[in-house]
């Protein structure tokens, strides 16, 4: 899902090259998470209603070349973790992945964790931890690509994307189509398909 929600943000020739790196990496089987020590932090201070603890120290853990990325990031991360309020009324909910045909392209869709708040309330949370924060176009195909699997997903849950370097959260537009949405994303699907095909050649 993060490759296709980028792929859909860039224009013009920035598409064909956009893919053509992600092949590249795909062929040499290379690729590195690193933010993986923050959501671990994250769910942490879910997990155990510590407010932030996890977070705070989780810099401080990191091999040093990634320090300033944690720094950036996890201020964000708190504003986030504070904004829901109340720990003692959220907890962690347990999520699956699941697998959307898009047009041509099979998408998978794997969000990072879910909430269960006290009030019955459920999220599915995407996070973005990229610099520029997200675009509109990653913004409705990420929630869209969620909501459309929530029954796998988190039954009953809303899908949320948080901007994590700005502590924002994103919901799905109640204004937008659908069917309209439906039909961007599988133009998208295939254009992208089409350029990873003609990569290859």
């Amino acid at each position: 899902m993060l490759g296709f929600t980028r792929y859909v943000a860039r224009t013009g020739p920035a598409k064909a090259q956009f893919v053509g790196g992600l092949r590249r990496q795909r062929e040499r089987r290379s690729g590195f998470n690193p933010h993986g020590q923050l959501v671990k932090a994250l769910k942490a201070d879910l997990a155990f209603r510590t407010g932030g603890s996890y977070l705070g120290g989780v810099t401080d853990l990191v091999k040093p070349r990634w320090r300033p990325l944690y720094e950036a990031v996890s201020a964000g991360a708190a504003t986030y973790l504070h904004s829901l309020g109340d720990p003692e009324t959220v907890g962690l909910a347990r999520t699956h992945d699941a697998l959307a045909a898009v047009g041509p392209l099979a998408v998978k869709i794997n969000p990072h964790f879910g909430l269960r708040f006290a009030d019955g309330r459920r999220e599915a949370v995407r996070l973005h931890f990229d610099e520029d924060p997200p675009t509109a176009e990653v913004i409705t195909a990420t929630l869209h690509l969620m909501s459309r699997h929530m029954d796998q997903i988190l039954p009953g849950a809303e899908p949320v994307l948080v901007d994590l370097r700005r502590g924002v959260t994103h919901r799905l537009d109640p204004a937008a189509r659908t069917g309209d949405v439906e039909r961007w994303l599988a133009g998208e699907a295939a254009a992208f398909s089409a350029m990873w095909t003609a990569t290859a050649a």
